[in-house]
């Protein structure tokens, strides 16, 4: 636990994210069980799927060999705190970056072009549950 707390606190300052953002994430992605693997196939604590996991590894500086690799919790996390930080790059919203960490970035896109307003249950779960997380935890110094 220990470790794994480690390693969300590192990568969230490494990307400039809120350690309690991630820890939300997790909440709703995984209620912190590292073995979780969803109906669609996304794996893990932050419940990576293996094709982003393999997309994005050489960016992230992570060896991705397999799916079993995203049951290790530092790889896991490494690799969503990566991509949710790429989706609040691309995206400058918290709540359109959640969305896409759900959805998908092109589907997402594809709904924005389209001017429907996004909206989604697991942005709405996340931020909730970020609020809370802000409430109990300390800030970052």
């Amino acid at each position: 636990m220990r470790r794994m707390a480690n390693t969300v606190y590192a990568e969230s300052r490494l990307y400039a994210l809120d350690y309690r953002l991630v820890l939300a994430v997790i909440r709703v992605e995984s209620n912190f069980k590292q073995e979780a693997v969803s109906n669609k196939g996304a794996r893990g604590l932050m419940q990576v799927k293996p094709s982003l996991a393999k997309y994005i590894a050489k960016d992230a500086g992570i060896s991705v060999k397999g799916t079993t690799c995203l049951a290790e919790p530092e790889k896991n996390v490494r690799l969503g705190v990566y991509h949710l930080s790429q989706l609040m790059e691309d995206f400058e919203d918290l709540g359109l970056a959640l969305h896409a960490y759900n959805t998908g970035p092109a589907k997402l896109k594809g709904k924005l072009v389209r001017a429907d307003e996004p909206t989604n249950k697991f942005a709405k779960r996340v931020l909730k549950e970020y609020q809370n997380t802000i409430e109990v935890l300390p800030e970052d110094e």
